[in-house]
């Protein structure tokens, strides 16, 4: 049903800053953004790979903490991590983060994957990989105490939750106005973006204008 993460969205103190390091640094592209009573909301893009940032006045840089390091404070993050094609392109990139100055660790061999760790402007901690070994039988672990739920399989395993009993109807297939909508609107009549043809035909079905 999910077909990867479509973006990872964090908070800045900073958005120069931000588009500095992550497109003219690391070469994301500056996708979209909105912008409006003291709110923005950006989005850059590498290949697949989708980050975004929320800036707002009071907004704060989180507390840094390294990659991998316990802690007992409330967190659910940890850190980014993005993929290199192969150590060539992970040392290029070594490279330019210090010649910019940016503090790296490694390259660490992490047995099947080769990393560097750094931190963005909004200390965000990053990584990036190089996937060195190709897991051919899945799951694969190294686990001194193996979980049993682990060990069912790579896979969904069924009977575990309940399969819905109603369906939504297409013709409640209906979403609310974000702060973001106005995005659309101004894309469309600029030239800078289309609506995809299962939205045309939606909005067509509901008899709403395109905006």
């Amino acid at each position: 049903m999910l077909k990867g993460i479509n973006h990872l969205a964090f908070i800045t103190a900073d958005m120069e800053a931000t588009i500095r390091f992550w497109r003219d640094l690391l070469g994301f592209t500056l996708d979209a953004g909105v912008g409006h009573d003291g709110y923005r909301h950006y989005f850059f893009r590498s290949a697949n790979n989708q980050v975004a940032f929320f800036h707002y006045e009071g907004a704060t840089s989180m507390e840094r903490k390294n990659h991998g390091v316990k802690t007992e404070e409330p967190r659910g993050f940890d850190h980014v991590a993005f993929t290199v094609d192969g150590p060539k392109e992970l040392f290029e990139l070594k490279d330019k983060l210090d010649a910019a100055g940016i503090e790296v660790t490694g390259p660490v061999d992490h047995g099947t994957i080769w990393s560097i760790y750094f931190f963005d402007p909004n200390n965000l901690p990053l990584e990036a990989s190089w996937d060195c070994v190709e897991v051919t039988a899945k799951p694969a672990f190294y686990e001194v105490a193996p979980l049993a739920v682990a060990e069912e399989g790579a896979d969904a395993q069924p009977g575990h939750w309940p399969e819905p009993t109603q369906r939504t109807p297409r013709s409640e297939w209906k979403a609310k106005r974000g702060n973001g909508f106005v995005m659309r609107e101004t894309f469309l009549k600029e030239g800078k973006g289309r609506m995809t043809p299962e939205l045309e035909k939606l909005l067509a079905e509901q008899g709403e204008a395109a905006e």
